[in-house]
């Protein structure tokens, strides 16, 4: 696997304990600037540590990944961190050595909503829209953390352009059902956005390459071969992604059984 540099820097800048963070994964020694991703954890505070192998595993396809805390328990429910990540991305990727015209948002169980809410609602996010989306196991009947509008009837009510946009949902969920992307899918095609669907055979955390622990009451490093597979084809999928024009038009779901 390519050698990826990371770091830590910070994108809220307060002088105490509010300060946020986020880490940056890129191929070591890449000399031009490459497709960027924004990628979102969960509901669980300040847990960008969840989605590591999976920033390493897409940054290994020659992407910079850019991954931070954010807190769906403060007031607004995590709106201003997930909006101020937003804005570092654009502001310094290039700093970072990636293309900030091509920026792609993915996110994971409550992460998944609020990036797909960039795509719909581009009058709340402040700047240009992200060249693709991607929502991993996610609810779309319900209020997104990045805009507090719910997905569905932003995108019933939107007029905006298409972009591109991918769903994935472990076929075993049985912490946010995989109905909710099905729903937002064939929502979707019925509106022409190029759309696809992959159902891999796994749960809620081993769609990206995890498994909860409730001794730790948080999610580690999955060692199920099944998860670890899976991890690494939705890092393919979040890369691909991030490709210019990954999808032309509208299509079916893929079932990854």
């Amino acid at each position: 696997m390519q050698t990826i540099e990371a770091h830590t820097v910070p994108y809220v800048f307060a002088d105490d304990s509010a300060s946020k963070y986020l880490d940056v994964y890129r191929p070591a020694g890449q000399r031009t600037p490459t497709p960027c991703v924004l990628l979102w954890h969960g509901v669980g505070p300040d847990e960008r540590d969840v989605m590591a192998a999976l920033a390493e595993q897409i940054a290994s396809h020659g992407r910079t990944v850019f991954v931070p805390d954010w807190r769906s328990d403060a007031p607004d429910g995590g709106r201003s961190h997930l909006m101020a990540s937003l804005r570092y991305v654009r502001d310094n990727a290039a700093a970072h050595g990636a293309d900030a015209g091509h920026i792609v948002v993915a996110g994971w169980s409550a992460g998944a909503g609020a990036a797909i809410s960039m795509a719909l609602r581009p009058d709340l996010t402040d700047g240009p829209r992200p060249a693709a989306v991607v929502g991993i196991a996610g609810g779309y009947d319900r209020p997104a953390r990045s805009t507090a509008s719910i997905p569905l009837h932003d995108l019933a009510a939107t007029s905006v352009s298409p972009v591109p946009v991918r769903l994935v949902h472990g076929s075993a969920d049985s912490v946010v059902a995989g109905h909710h992307s099905r729903e937002l899918h064939l929502a979707l095609r019925a509106r022409n956005w190029p759309v696809h669907l992959d159902e891999p055979d796994t749960d809620h955390d081993g769609v990206i390459g995890m498994t909860y622990d409730p001794a730790l009451g948080r999610c580690r490093a999955a060692t199920d071969p099944r998860a670890l597979t899976t991890g690494a084809e939705v890092a393919r999928i979040i890369a691909t992604a991030a490709e210019p024009h990954p999808l032309s038009g509208s299509d079916g779901s893929g079932p990854s059984r």
